[in-house]
């Protein structure tokens, strides 16, 4: 059975998941604020997403960080890290791609987890 949260966007879901698969989104509440403000607000989402399927950010496999402008992905890459912790063996596979997004949206993360076991 497939599980499906409703966010507040048009047209999809923020989390869903099958077996022990977790996929969900996240941008930032305001969009207003610098690229930095935005990063953490998505991360602060991501994990109130996580823990609302029965995960974390130590359960997930896979990341797609999209970026209205490359020129921020020094900074998205420092506050991912200290987002996704120290012990480099346990870091999922990412990719950060350079998009447009919509209005002032800076930052879109999408992720793929297992459920807590």
């Amino acid at each position: 059975m497939i599980k499906r949260i409703r966010g507040i966007f048009k047209g999809r879901n923020k989390t869903s998941g099958y077996k022990d698969l977790v996929f969900t989104v996240a941008t930032a509440k305001e969009n207003s604020l610098s690229f930095k403000k935005q990063m953490k607000q998505t991360l602060k989402t991501l994990d109130l997403n996580l823990k609302e399927m029965q995960s974390s950010k130590k359960n997930i496999l896979s990341a797609q960080v999209y970026i209205s402008d490359m020129t921020n992905k020094q900074k998205m890459d420092k506050i991912w890290c200290k987002w996704i912790g120290k012990n480099k063996d346990k870091w999922p596979q990412r990719a950060c791609l350079g998009v447009a997004l919509e209005g002032n949206i800076k930052i879109e993360i999408t992720l793929i987890a297992v459920k807590k076991i």
